[in-house]
């Protein structure tokens, strides 16, 4: 009986370690972003959060070339893919008209990647729509939060591909 149930131990941490390996890929594909509107610059703050390896992947897949988010000497070259890939897989319309998003860079976060962008001259907010198809050209499982904000009220929604937009008033 003891030699059985050292099989079974053995066996069950064989298969807990085998497992583990697969709980570091993450099983959820989920992006954030956030819209918030800073009322004395005049200006919306976007923030994009995603998990590094699904990003870099996708960047490599697309740009088909070399993706290295932390290597500080491919700095310029990443910033160049993040900048080229959230411009054109992410828009905003400010009170129902397209803004003009400006990159200004990322950083990365333990296991994520944080993208920023800001919209200047914007004099008021009544609506705030957001288009995100974030990752969606890598899984058909992608689910996108949003959180817009302006002052104290914060308004926030789950996007589910294949659909994209998620929108409030204020």
């Amino acid at each position: 009986m003891l030699l059985l149930n050292s099989k079974f131990v053995t066996l069950f941490l064989f298969l807990s370690l085998f497992s583990s390996k697969k709980i570091e890929k993450h099983p959820l594909h989920v992006s954030t972003t956030e819209v918030n509107f800073n009322v004395k610059d005049k200006s919306l703050e976007i923030s994009c959060r995603i998990f590094s390896d699904d990003f870099e992947s996708i960047l490599a897949k697309l740009y088909k070339q070399k993706t290295d988010l932390v290597n500080p000497a491919l700095k310029n070259q990443m910033d160049a893919l993040v900048k080229k890939y959230l411009l054109s897989h992410l828009q905003i319309k400010a009170n129902g008209k397209l803004v003009n998003m400006n990159y200004i860079g990322f950083e990365i976060d333990h296991e994520a990647t944080n993208i920023y962008l800001e919209v200047d001259k914007i004099a008021s907010i009544k609506s705030i729509e957001v288009n995100s198809s974030i990752l969606y050209d890598m899984f058909d499982d992608q689910m996108s939060i949003i959180h817009l904000v302006k002052g104290n009220t914060r308004k926030s929604g789950k996007v589910l591909y294949p659909d994209k937009a998620f929108s409030a008033n204020f």
